[in-house]
């Protein structure tokens, strides 16, 4: 089975909210065997609408990641997201 890739690009509205957020979606992602490939770093953008923070999470299938943005741990850590920032979020499964 592939790996997947989710991708999360993200304007931050309300950095306090948004901490909250990103305390708890950590371990929610780890739970579900996700890891952090990029994380808020550098970027360039080159096409489309720009965002300030882009996230790059690497799962061990699509069906896990998908699991992990529905189930309850994600989607309390989503709840202090929603409001406090503009969010694009796509998982598109690895080749093998």
């Amino acid at each position: 089975m592939p790996q997947a890739y989710w991708i999360a690009h993200v304007t931050v509205t309300d950095e306090e909210a948004y901490g909250r957020y990103a305390k708890l979606a950590g371990p929610a992602i780890a739970k579900h065997g996700g890891k952090f490939l990029a994380r808020g770093g550098r970027y360039v953008s080159l096409e489309g609408t720009e965002h300030a923070r882009n996230v790059v999470a690497l799962f061990p299938s699509l069906e896990e990641a998908e699991a992990c943005y529905r189930g309850p741990d994600y989607q309390e850590a989503l709840a202090h997201a929603r409001g406090a920032s503009e969010r694009d979020l796509v998982i598109i499964e690895a080749l093998d």
